[in-house]
């Protein structure tokens, strides 16, 4: 029905449809079954930028990316060489650093090539936009000490769910247990610390309390 309305075509008359207008549904209905992200790589050759231009025009969803530069910065933050996290615009060379003067200019190199002028390697930007813009997912908090926002060991928000947006209350207990959902009684969320029932829909960075006949999670 979607891509009916988008396209403004009669669904009850598709034998007054030109072969233009099947073409232009099955695009629509297309894209709207299957949402697509084109992780644009290799943005460090002089070619990069007119492509990614070029690809910007014919899709809405283009991410620039360069996987090597992301996986050198992964492996030089393992090494503990650097400081950095995936998505971030630069890292900082630590103490220990580079071992050599070749690993050193390598890293310099991402900087000046990559980070500065598209501001991250674009690898976590792709896996973001993939999965709070084209799939419409938040990601909610569950903890079990509402005033800690911890778990029974004392962890800061030891768990993050992805899940879609629409998702309720009791939805979210069953993804954490099925005992929890079974015997869901009521949740708490934990800015406005305020009681929601089971078919509360959950938003964006909601931090989520269950309390259910069992035990509270």
């Amino acid at each position: 029905m979607k891509a009916f309305r988008d396209t403004k075509l009669d669904p009850d008359k598709p034998s007054s449809w030109s072969e233009d207008d099947f073409l232009r549904f099955t695009k629509s209905l297309w894209m709207i079954a299957k949402p697509m992200l084109i992780a644009a790589n290799k943005i460090d050759l002089s070619t990069a930028p007119k492509n990614i231009e070029r690809l910007q025009q014919h899709h809405h969803h283009v991410t620039p990316c360069s996987a090597e530069a992301e996986l050198v910065c992964r492996r030089a933050a393992e090494k503990k060489w650097i400081d950095y996290t995936p998505g971030d615009c630069n890292f900082r060379i630590t103490d220990e650093g580079p071992p050599t003067e070749a690993h050193r200019k390598a890293l310099e190199q991402i900087k000046e090539r990559i980070l500065v002028p598209f501001g991250t390697t674009g690898v976590q930007e792709a896996i973001n936009a993939t999965y709070f813009k084209l799939l419409d997912c938040i990601v909610v908090y569950p903890v079990e000490d509402i005033e800690k926002l911890s778990d029974h060991k004392g962890q800061v928000l030891p768990d993050a769910y992805i899940v879609p947006y629409g998702t309720t209350a009791r939805e979210l207990a069953y993804l954490i247990h099925t005992e929890l959902g079974d015997t869901f009684i009521y949740a708490v969320e934990a800015h406005e610390k305020q009681r929601i029932g089971e078919n509360h829909i959950l938003k964006n960075g909601d931090v989520i309390a269950i309390v259910s006949a069992k035990k509270r999670f």
